[in-house]
């Protein structure tokens, strides 16, 4: 916590603004960014703090014509990142070997507001100025459900899915009132719900909890955030609570729930980003007994993908694979990516910072740079005293040519 120093190292590569961030689902060390550059860098994060900026990222993807704004990686297999562009267009990378799986260039015929995957990563839904909710099945480059004006007003929608395989929905009406919306995709002509919020500007973004169905909706210069439960119950969309601040949000994190204190009956983690700081926002619920709270943290997606890259692409899906939050999350370190082909990734291990001369050694540790770090401080202290003693003598010297001894 505090402020940091200004010239505290940072990951630095693109060449314009930075869009989209987000990290890897089954690596907490791999982080990937897009940016108004046109590219999407991968980056490797070392568990230390790194003494100088990381300006070199392991992969970078390259096949959007303008600016990219969105990215999110699958939710089971591995290495699998899908990317939005102001192209109108979806590429899903393989980031192993840096190459496109999947192109869709051919269904949005307007800017993509957002994309999401569902539960077992088999479909994505997207929303679109064209003012259409889409559910496409990307292998097969097909839509395989759409809805016209889910939210009648003109103002940018987002859509996600719930674990059930509804679609959530936020919006406004041709009002300009901010308005949620639940959907079956099965017949999607009605709405499950559709709910006025508030009259405000700023887009709703849902943040949803699969493990609890609770979705915390954050809009952008609010100083809240709404949270809701949903359930296959009327009225299947329950308010919770609100959480306000004084400080408006200029954009907002949400911490995976492995990374969550089960010992505080810790159930969410923002992190809000002001104008000049990022704050975190734990949420909590009351518990008189110290025990493991069964109800809260019901086995969750662990680190372990359950699908290759490969397998994912010829047509296999799979369940995220589950882990138990019973003892607590314990990150492992220096983790290697199980790959079946070279992979790009475990080409490159946590490492210190890299140098710029070409005969740097890849495998330069960060034990090994701490060594040489107390080795120069040790011989710096060495010459100094050196110094002092010379400079001690040349004044004894003096004072005796002088015959003042």
């Amino acid at each position: 916590t505090g402020r940091l120093d200004k010239n505290h190292p940072m990951v630095r590569g693109h060449t314009a603004p930075v869009l989209d961030i987000d990290w890897c689902p089954h690596n907490d060390n791999v982080i990937a960014s897009a940016s108004e550059d046109t590219t999407i860098m991968v980056w490797q994060i070392p568990d230390h703090t790194p003494v100088r900026s990381i300006t070199e990222p392991i992969v970078t993807l390259e096949g959007h014509s303008k600016r990219v704004g969105i990215i999110t990686w699958h939710p089971t297999a591995h290495n699998v990142l899908l990317s939005a562009g102001g192209d109108n267009t979806i590429i899903i990378w393989n980031v192993g070997t840096g190459e496109a799986l999947v192109v869709l260039d051919a269904i949005h015929t307007d800017v993509i507001y957002n994309v999401c995957w569902n539960h077992n990563g088999s479909l994505i839904t997207t929303t679109c100025k064209d003012k259409r909710v889409r559910i496409i099945e990307p292998r097969k480059k097909l839509v395989v459900a759409e809805k016209f004006a889910p939210h009648e007003g003109m103002r940018p929608m987002r859509a996600i899915f719930t674990r059930e395989g509804n679609i959530f929905t936020t919006g406004f009406t041709r009002m300009s009132q901010r308005e949620l919306g639940l959907w079956d995709p099965k017949s999607f002509d009605e709405p499950i719900v559709l709910q006025e919020m508030d009259t405000s500007n700023g887009v709703l973004l849902p943040f949803y909890d699969s493990d609890s169905s609770i979705v915390y909706l954050c809009g952008k210069g609010d100083s809240s955030i709404r949270y809701f439960e949903i359930t296959d119950e009327p009225p299947y969309v329950h308010y919770l609570n609100t959480y306000s601040s004084k400080e408006p949000q200029r954009g907002m994190g949400f911490m995976p729930k492995r990374g969550l204190d089960v010992s505080k009956c810790e159930i969410a983690r923002f992190y809000k980003l002001h104008e000049r700081k990022c704050e975190p926002i734990v949420m909590t619920v009351p518990r008189k007994s110290d025990l493991f709270q069964d109800d809260l943290y019901p086995d969750t997606a662990g680190p372990e993908p359950a699908l290759e890259a490969e397998e994912w692409v010829s047509g296999k899906d799979a369940g995220p694979l589950l882990i138990s939050l019973r003892d607590g999350y314990v990150p492992l370190k220096n983790r290697e990516l199980k790959v079946t082909k070279k992979n790009i990734l475990d080409k490159r291990p946590l490492q210190g910072p890299r140098r710029s001369y070409s005969s740097c050694d890849t495998s330069f540790s960060y034990t090994v740079l701490e060594e040489l770090l107390e080795e120069i401080k040790s011989l710096r202290a060495m010459v100094q005293a050196q110094e002092k003693r010379i400079s001690d003598l040349e004044k004894k010297l003096s004072q005796f040519t002088n015959g003042t001894s």
